[in-house]
């Protein structure tokens, strides 16, 4: 397997055994059979193809954060889209590659002096996952700025949705429900100035900063927010901010998070979302819903 996968994408871009704890933002998961860093789309369509044909189980990832990987592991191929990362802005347009971080879109937008992707400053993800879940903050989201995406199947069939066709919804697109891999996105910004854009970046991380455990690592936010409640506010009222379960701790600073404080394990916190939900639920009424998502080995669902 080693040497196909090695022919597909270059021996220096495979890596057996590889600690998933290295690539996610919870920093926690145990080992993945295989790591497979593609330096193209069209090795990545090849991959897919592959994977399909051997019937290779496989995940694809970006900056690793919204995911928690189990600790005994991933079956299979992960596969990185950090190399496939280029950003192209012409006038008020932009594209972006699914593997481009956004951390390094929001450099460029204020460099190309257009406004419209500040929310995103802060979010400690990739394009791809952006465009996957509908990634938000502050009052936008993707689903605001996108024009069309990019799309490749297991087919190896490359594609373009246009953003009607992407089914946006709160944390929601279409590939939740369809085998499709975003492979990058067209936005349309509007133009504005580099000073305005930067202190918008500017005024927005310092609003991220003060009020998110952003010393600590974490998925994110861990909880999706419940129709007409906040889930950080009903987890306070739950008694549950600064809960502990081992290494896990719901976030003192912001209670929507979940957070490793140390030596945390992929069942310290899903043993700890399941008694945040338990105990707003007893409280509320409310079930919260993970916005997290659960990958690898022995990762139960949480229903």
């Amino acid at each position: 397997m080693l040497g196909q996968l090695e022919e597909i994408v270059g021996a220096d871009s495979v890596y057996p055994n590889e600690m998933m704890s290295k690539h996610t933002t919870f920093e926690i998961g145990g080992r993945a059979d295989y790591f497979v860093l593609p330096k193209d789309k069209e090795a990545l369509g090849r991959l897919l193809v592959w994977c399909k044909q051997t019937k290779m189980p496989y995940l694809l990832l970006g900056e690793g954060s919204n995911i928690l990987i189990s600790d005994e592991g991933i079956e299979g191929l992960v596969i990185s889209t950090k190399k496939i990362n280029q950003i192209e802005v012409s006038g008020d347009i932009v594209y972006a590659d699914c593997g481009a971080s956004l951390a390094e879109l929001s450099k460029h937008m204020v460099a190309s002096a257009l406004t419209g992707l500040e929310f995103s400053c802060g979010i400690p993800g990739s394009l791809g996952g952006a465009i996957y879940m509908n990634a938000g903050a502050y009052d936008g989201e993707m689903k605001d700025v996108v024009l069309s995406v990019d799309l490749v199947d297991e087919e190896g069939n490359f594609f373009t949705y246009q953003k009607e066709e992407m089914a946006f919804a709160y944390r929601y697109s279409i590939l939740y429900d369809k085998p499709y891999y975003c492979l990058g996105a067209k936005m349309k910004l509007k133009a504005s100035t580099k000073e305005a854009v930067a202190e918008k970046i500017r005024e927005l991380t310092k609003k991220r900063e003060s009020k998110q455990p952003l010393d600590k690592p974490s998925a994110g936010s861990t909880f999706k927010r419940p129709e007409g409640y906040y889930a950080g506010k009903l987890i306070i009222e739950a008694g549950m901010q600064g809960a502990r379960h081992g290494g896990a701790m719901v976030s003192d600073k912001h209670a929507g998070f979940i957070v490793n404080a140390g030596g945390a394990t992929a069942q310290d916190v899903l043993c700890l979302i399941d008694e945040v939900r338990e105990a707003v639920y007893k409280h509320s009424g409310v079930l919260l819903e993970p916005e997290v998502r659960l990958r690898g080995r022995q990762m139960k669902a949480i229903k």
